[in-house]
C-alpha cells in the first residue's frame, strides 16, 4: 500500500482548529489511514497582500486510494472546510497539497507529485523532515537533508499546537 505526505496549511478561521479537523477527515478516508504527523509550524503567509500568519504541518498516509481520487478527497475536504478558490496564494481556510505519492512522479493537468514548489518551501520541507525516513531519497528530488541545507528555516517557528486527534469510531484495519 503506497504511503502519501500530505501538507497541511491555514491561515483563516482558528487555523489549529482547521489542521486537527483536516487531520481527523483524512483518517476517516476509506481505505486510508493516517500513519505519522508532523509538528505544526508557523510561517509567514506566501501570496498577495497582509495576510495572518500559517500553521502548516505535514501528515504521512497509508491508502489504497490512487492520486487522483486522494486528491478528491483532499479537495472535497478543503471544501467542507470553507475553502474558497478566488485568489491565487489568498488567504485560506485549509490547503492541502499531496507532496509525495509512493515513489511515482505524476505529471498531470489536475496533479503534479512531488509537488512542484516544496523544494522552495521551508514550511513545507521541515515538518516533512519530521516524518519521512531520513535515508530515504525523495522521488525525482534527492536527499531531504540538501534540500533542507538550500532552504533556511528563517522565518519559521515550531508552534505549540498539536494534531492530536480522537477518530468517533473504530476503523476496521486496512488489507
Amino acid at each position: 500500500m503506497p504511503a502519501a505526505w500530505i501538507a497541511l496549511g491555514s491561515n483563516l478561521g482558528e487555523p489549529a482548529v482547521q489542521l486537527r479537523a483536516a487531520v481527523n477527515a483524512i483518517g476517516l478516508l476509506a481505505q486510508t489511514r493516517v500513519t505519522a504527523r508532523s509538528g505544526v509550524f508557523a510561517s509567514s503567509a506566501v501570496g498577495p497582500g497582509q495576510q495572518p500568519n500559517y500553521l502548516n504541518a505535514v501528515i504521512c498516509v497509508a491508502t489504497e486510494l490512487g492520486p487522483l481520487d486522494l486528491l478528491d478527497a483532499l479537495q472535497a475536504i478543503e471544501q467542507a472546510q470553507g475553502r474558497e478558490r478566488s485568489v491565487r496564494w489568498g488567504p485560506r481556510t485549509l490547503d492541502l497539497d499531496i507532496l509525495l505519492y509512493g515513489e511515482q512522479q505524476i505529471r498531470s493537468t489536475r496533479l503534479q507529485v512531488p509537488h512542484p514548489a516544496m523544494a522552495q518551501r521551508h514550511f513545507v520541507l521541515y515538518p516533512l523532515a519530521d516524518i519521512y525516513p531520513g535515508d530515504q531519497p525523495l522521488p525525482g528530488l534527492g536527499s531531504l537533508a540538501n534540500l533542507l541545507a538550500q532552504c533556511p528555516a528563517v522565518g519559521l517557528t515550531r508552534s505549540t499546537v498539536t494534531l492530536d486527534y480522537d477518530l468517533p469510531h473504530p476503523r476496521e484495519p486496512l488489507t
